[in-house]
């Protein structure tokens, strides 16, 4: 999967059009176009503002399109809480992750 087709699925997966997604990064709705069609390829300041913006995207895959097993349970699980079945938090939203890199979030209804 080239980074293009790795931004794109950052795209489609918060449900934004490609100025959407550019307004959100403060950068013009041109490069990200650019980025897209194949002309250009992406600013190190442009992948950074992607990684802050969208805390959930994994900037290891975003960068190399390769996901890291997490063989060493010191990387990356830091921010991994065990959650009981007595805690009064409601489930928002579920993360499937894929083999090929790929994500896809479900968003709950909030009542």
């Amino acid at each position: 999967m080239l980074i293009k087709e790795r931004i794109q699925s950052i795209i489609k997966m918060n449900n934004l059009t490609s100025s959407a997604f550019a307004d959100r990064l403060g950068v013009q709705r041109s490069n990200i176009s650019h980025i897209l069609s194949g002309r250009n390829k992406p600013s190190l300041d442009l992948l950074e503002k992607i990684i802050l913006t969208f805390p959930r995207v994994n900037a290891h895959w975003l960068i190399t399109g390769e996901v890291k097993k997490l063989d060493d349970k010191s990387e990356g699980m830091t921010s991994l809480v065990n959650r009981s079945s007595n805690t009064d938090s409601t489930l928002v939203s579920i993360l499937k992750c894929y083999s090929d890199g790929t994500f896809e979030e479900l968003i709950l209804k909030r009542e």
